[in-house]
């Protein structure tokens, strides 16, 4: 099967919330095909989906590796990292990413999440300002994010 027919297939389980067969797809590709960026992000979106943060983690240190320059190894790596109770090491990671990211809201609302959590409230309130300048939906998702409960009254 080509490499296009395997990530449809692999997106098709994923719709029908069959991970296992997902990755099972993913996993029969040759490690070239593997390596590509399309299957690397459809993995990581199983694996984040499912909440495997060691295994997404991994394969985010993968893609920084193959694909340095690509927002998704940062800012899904650093979210792997927070959801594992590593906050200062997932903004350190975002911070040290390439000069696209800033370019990217959710690095702004990630860095403004990072910092809140970490008591580092006018910097969190500066990132997501940011963001909400580049994207105005995450002005709606941070009423309901925990991570900015410390910001709710000055947003």
């Amino acid at each position: 099967m080509s490499l296009e027919k395997s990530l449809l297939a692999a997106q098709g389980y994923i719709e029908l919330e069959m991970p296992v067969e997902a990755l099972a797809e993913l996993d029969a590709l040759t490690r070239e095909e593997q390596d590509s960026e399309a299957a690397m992000q459809i993995r990581l979106f199983i694996l984040m989906k499912s909440q495997r943060w060691d295994q997404a983690l991994k394969a985010c240190e993968r893609m920084r590796q193959l694909y340095p320059g690509a927002a998704a190894g940062f800012i899904h790596g650093a979210f792997c990292l927070h959801e594992r109770g590593r906050t200062a090491e997932a903004k350190a990671l975002l911070l040290k990413g390439p000069v696209s990211l800033a370019g990217e809201a959710t690095y702004f609302y990630n860095l403004a999440c990072y910092s809140a959590v970490l008591g580092q409230i006018e910097e969190a309130l500066r990132y997501v300002r940011q963001s909400f300048a580049m994207d105005d939906k995450f002005r709606d998702l941070a009423r309901l994010d925990p991570d900015l409960h410390a910001l709710q009254g000055r947003l």
